[in-house]
Parts: structure tokens; sequence; C-alpha cells
């Protein structure tokens, strides 16, 4: 993932860098546009282990 933000829109979660572009919530430069985040499971071990359980797929 890169840690480089570019042509972010206007409210961008400062501090996430993503690169799912499939999610309703990215915007082009890395750019987390969700209000807040959640980030799961409680019981993983390693950051390979969670996810972002506020991703939405965009629709075709």
């Amino acid at each position: 993932m890169e840690n480089e933000r570019k042509d972010c829109g206007n409210k961008p979660n400062k501090g996430i860098v993503c690169d799912v572009r499939n999610c309703v919530y990215h915007e082009g430069g890395n750019c987390c546009m969700a209000e807040q985040i959640a980030v799961g499971p409680s019981y993983a071990l390693s950051s390979s282990e969670t996810v972002c359980a506020t991703f939405k797929p965009k629709e075709s």
C-alpha cells in the first residue's frame, strides 16, 4: 500500500491510507472518505488477520 495521498476529495479521513479501489469510500489518491472506520476481528493476532469492517463494494 502506498503511504502517499494525491487528489483527495473534500473530507478525507486523515491518517487512513487505503488502496481498496472497489470500496464506496475510496477516493483517488488512496483516501478514505468514510466518516469513521471499524477494524476487526477482535481476536486478530497480526495485521494480516485484520480487515476493514466498514468496507462496502462499489456498485457496478
